[in-house]
Formats: C-alpha cells, structure tokens, sequence
C-alpha cells in the first residue's frame, strides 16, 4: 500500500513543502513563493482525502437536484472559473449575484469570496451548498445522501478509516482537493526561474513594465493578488446594487470593496470582474483609462485614470498571457474522476 509523506526540505533555490504519493506531488511550495496561510497541521492531506474531495467536487449529488456541482461554476479549462455566463447559475438555472471567481492558489489565501465572507477554506463551500439559488442544500441532508450512496462510504472509509460521513470531513476532504489546485507553472514563470529556452518577447517585455507600473500594488507577484479588498472604480450595477464588503462587516469603508483576484490565467478566467461585466481583457483596460468610477473609497491610486496607449494595452495584454499555465488547465488530478463517478 502507498503511503503519503509530508516532508519540508530545503534545496538551492527554495523550501518547500510536499504531500506526494510515490512520485506523484499533490501540493508543493514554489520556489520564491510565500509560506501558505493554509495550516496543514490541522487537516493533513493524504491522497485518498484529496481524491474524495475531487470526487465530491464534480458531483451534483450535493445539490437540492442533484444538478449543480461545484464544477458546474469552476471549470478546469477556465482556471476553475466559468465563461458561460456574467453571473452564476445555480439550480433551476436561477441566476445569482455574482461572477464565479476562479480557483486556484488558494491555499495562500485568509479569506474567500468577493466580499470575504468566508474566513477559512475549510467552510468556504458551505456558503454555496446552503445557497438558495446555487445548490440549496443542508449540510445535514448532503451526508445523508452521501452515507446512502453506493460508493461514499468506501471513499471515505479509506480516507479516514471508517465510513462514517460526517459534515466535518465532507467540508475538510473538499478543501483538500482545493488546497492542490496550485497553477505556477505558466511562461511567467519558467521566465522568472530563468529556464533554458523561456524569455519575454520584446512586447512581453514591456508589457511587464507597464504592470509593474499601473498594476503591481494590488496584484502583487508571485501570486498576483495582494489578497485585500480594493474598489477598483467601478460603477455599481443598478440592478444588482451591490456594496461588496460593506454587506459583511457595516462598515462604510468597505462600500464597493471586493476581493482582489489573482491575475494568473487571466486570459482564460473571462468574464471578469466581480459581476462578469466585461467581456474581455481590452473591456476592463478602457476601464482603467476611461471609465474609473469616483467614490468615497476609491484608493488613491485610482483616483487618476491610467495613462495606456494603444501599443501599451496591446504589449500589457500580451504580458498578461504569460501567466497562463497550461499545465494547471490540463492536469488530469484536476480533471472529472470518471473512474469513481462514472456508473454510479
């Protein structure tokens, strides 16, 4: 039988810290990256927990329906973001209030959500689960169906030793596979790590000036968020009158405050922004230099609009490509578990 390590080891260019089975790697620190905010201590991975998480991911045996899985919003091909619509669909095609984000790196991140409501990764599916117009379950209800089902029992057996299903583990086992979607291995990069054959054209070059320039203090390298909330001008959405943090924590200084997204695999996260309102990547630059929206909690380096020229947005867009990782898109650890969904 194959065990999981956990092991730390220092090497030349980085520490890092590893859960693999044989030689197969479930979660690894790049090189250069920050420590995680994720406490594995707390929920040690293992590959049969990641593997039940994979698999609870892509049922829609968590939904009211049995219709809507995490999935249905979080495509692999989008970053595990979705492109079919501006705005989550949940059961009975119901439309929600806000854009799917994509998922990836989360295992860096204190808080989850547009708004931050969610505090640890550990519960963050919860608020989906229970949504209304997403899947409209109970947690309750979802291991009920799941402890009946013909092949839970077993999956978790292996992953905890018995076959109990508890709301706790289902919550813990999702997290552990979402702690594994780690995408760092784009043209950025092999760039950065100074990888033989890998070099920014002459626009990518320059696009990476311009970012560091216009765009570096709330998409921060290595991970490309700063992970706070910022309002980035945009004019709220008269239908959907949304005031981002401001609905969580009160506060007025936290009106039009949403979550800072990651920028890697931007160019396959489409549509962007908080409500999906743009559709493309030029959109949301002729947002920056024509259409900031002035507020009260407008940061001061928003205040003026961006100066791009055309060339610049062009070579800004083709840096912004870079950080697209092909590998993260595909990886079949990612993908639909046929093998344990399939004929069920």
């Amino acid at each position: 039988m194959r065990r999981i390590g956990i092991l730390f080891f220092v090497a030349v260019i980085a520490s890092a810290f590893m859960a693999h089975s044989g030689n197969e790697v479930y979660f690894s620190i790049p090189a250069f990256w920050p420590k995680p905010e994720y406490n594995f201590s707390k929920n040690p991975l293992s590959q049969e927990k990641v593997q039940l998480g994979r698999a609870l991911f892509y049922d829609p045996l968590l939904s009211a329906d049995n219709t809507i899985s995490c999935a249905s919003c979080h495509s692999q091909y989008n970053a595990f973001a979705h492109s079919d619509h501006k705005l989550s669909h949940g059961i009975a095609d119901q439309i929600g209030t806000r854009n799917a984000p994509a998922l990836q790196n989360l295992a860096w991140g204190s808080s989850f959500m547009w708004d931050g409501s969610a505090h640890h990764l550990d519960a963050q599916a919860l608020a989906p689960l229970t949504n209304p117009i997403e899947m409209n379950e109970t947690l309750a209800h979802v291991v009920e169906k799941l402890q009946k089902s013909g092949k839970y029992p077993k999956a978790f057996y292996a992953a905890y030793g018995d076959s109990i299903v508890t709301g706790q583990r289902t919550l813990q086992a999702l997290s552990q596979f979402m702690v594994t979607l780690v995408s760092s291995n784009s043209k950025y990069d092999k760039v950065m790590r100074k990888e033989k054959g890998f070099a920014f054209s002459e626009s990518e070059s320059k696009g990476y000036l311009l970012f560091k320039e216009n765009c570096a203090s709330c998409h921060k390298e290595p991970l490309f968020t700063n992970g706070k909330f910022e309002n980035n001008g945009l004019q709220p959405d008269s239908l959907l009158k949304d005031i981002g943090r401001m609905k969580i924590t009160g506060s007025r200084k936290d009106s039009l405050l949403f979550k800072v997204p990651s920028l890697r695999n931007v160019e396959v996260s489409y549509p962007y922004m908080h409500d999906g309102r743009f559709a493309n990547l030029q959109m949301v630059l002729f947002h920056y230099t024509n259409g900031i929206h002035q507020s009260k909690t407008l940061p001061k380096q928003l205040r003026k609009n961006m100066v791009l020229s055309e060339d610049d947005k062009r070579c800004l867009i083709s840096f912004l490509k870079t950080l697209t990782d092909e590998e993260f898109l595909r990886k079949k650890n990612y993908s639909y578990p046929k093998e344990f969904l399939s004929g069920r």
